[in-house]
């Protein structure tokens, strides 16, 4: 079983429902996890939004925010995600925002910082990461990192 497989089953145990928002080079997040078997029953909607326009648009992003702390943001990724789970209507929401830079990169020269928000009806968390290696590998490792947020998330949930 995969680990996305894994989390779909956990939010169909627990009955929740999931929204998603990215804007990141390095996410694709809810690319990978709406793949998963049996998604569509926890999956309310995403939304993936490069520009701050769209952010403000769909996510109810301040454009005072944006423009005090820049698209990759701790800051920005809170106000994601709390606009997601706001706007779908959903129990959680995870968002990612950041960047992968050029191919290639080394232990010396990271090329992903990646902020990934996790919000529901208590709060949000975010966390910032730093990831070293090429777009794939950056890639791979938010979605890793954002998934494991979730599997958290919801073990606790279930043993409250």
């Amino acid at each position: 079983m995969t680990a996305d497989q894994e989390l779909a089953g956990l939010f169909l145990a627990s009955g929740m429902t999931l929204a998603m928002a990215e804007s990141c080079t390095g996410g694709m997040i809810a690319a990978r996890v709406t793949d998963s078997a049996g998604c569509s029953a926890w999956f309310r909607g995403g939304v993936v939004a490069y520009s701050n326009e769209v952010k403000q648009q769909l996510l109810q992003v301040s454009g005072t925010l944006l423009e005090q702390y820049g698209a990759v943001s701790e800051a920005v990724a809170r106000a994601m995600a709390e606009g997601a789970r706001r706007v779908i209507g959903s129990d959680l929401a995870l968002a990612v925002t950041g960047i992968a830079g050029p191919e290639g990169g080394t232990s010396e020269k990271p090329v992903g910082t990646v902020y990934i928000a996790l919000a529901d009806q208590d709060g949000c968390e975010v966390v910032r990461c730093q990831f070293n290696g090429n777009r794939a590998a950056v890639r791979q490792q938010t979605v890793e990192m954002g998934l494991l947020m979730l599997k958290k998330r919801l073990m606790v949930s279930e043993t409250a």
